[in-house]
């Protein structure tokens, strides 16, 4: 059976903690579902254990990133990978509640292009994390959905469901950290394309340590963050600007592993 959702996971080393992950995973979906593990290098010590689960459940795959290392091209790659018309990127940290991969995926079925998970809507929460992270986060949240009419109070949350044809018409142009799921909210605003949210509970990091690195990743927030507030875009100009994702496997760049985490 074809999967109605693909949800992707990017990982680095996350070794046995991917087991309890999955766990809760697996027991919450109720949709037809893949879950891709996309790791950058065959050594990596989260695979035995996907793999190890994939002899089980035959909707959990792992996946080698081919597009070069870090986040935001283990996202790029397993989107590229992905089968069904829905995907859902989330974390592998535990800060992500699984029970709402589900009702993520329904938003987009529904015709939303964006359907992100709100830590900053009534009823949502964020528990723990940094404080000037969670600062910047709640302020960049609120401007963009007051003045840029981005239709979430959570537009850096990596926790979000797309519509699969809508990023690979616009394409993905982040190479550094976690900042695509800013820039496709912010493509589907200057689009004029839906986006919806869904209150969560966002939990600091339970599992591993956080390698969160602002200095390196703000600079490609903040473009995105500006890109937000510009016209109206029509689609041939939005395509024209950017590098199609594509399903043929780029170049790999320099290396540059970072530890995956929920970010901002």
């Amino acid at each position: 059976m074809k999967p109605q959702v693909s949800v992707i996971v990017p990982v680095y080393n996350e070794g046995e903690a991917i087991l309890r992950c999955l766990e809760r995973m697996l027991r919450e979906m109720r949709l037809p579902a893949e879950v891709l593990i996309v790791h950058d290098m065959p050594e990596d010590t989260t695979v035995p254990y996907v793999e190890q689960v994939a002899r089980t459940d035959p909707r959990v795959r792992a996946v080698l990133n081919t597009y070069g290392r870090g986040p935001a091209n283990a996202i790029r790659f397993g989107i590229d990978t992905a089968l069904a018309p829905v995907v859902v990127v989330t974390m592998a940290d535990g800060c992500d509640d699984p029970r709402q991969i589900d009702e993520l995926a329904r938003l987009v079925d529904r015709g939303v292009v964006v359907a992100a998970a709100s830590r900053y809507m009534p009823g949502g929460q964020q528990v723990g994390g940094p404080r000037l992270k969670r600062m910047m986060s709640r302020w960049a949240g609120r401007s963009l959905y007051t003045l840029a009419r981005v239709g979430t109070r959570d537009a850096t949350n990596s926790f979000k469901a797309y519509d699969t044809a809508f990023v690979r018409e616009v394409g993905i142009e982040s190479r550094t950290g976690f900042e695509i799921g800013l820039e496709l909210t912010a493509k589907a605003t200057r689009l004029r394309l839906p986006v919806a949210e869904i209150p969560t509970i966002w939990l600091d990091r339970p599992l591993g340590e956080s390698h969160f690195d602002l200095g390196r990743f703000l600079p490609g927030y903040l473009r995105w963050y500006f890109f937000a507030y510009g016209r109206r875009l029509a689609r041939e100009e939005l395509s024209g600007r950017t590098i199609p994702t594509g399903v043929v496997p780029a170049q790999r760049g320099p290396q540059d592993s970072t530890e995956f985490e929920q970010t901002a």
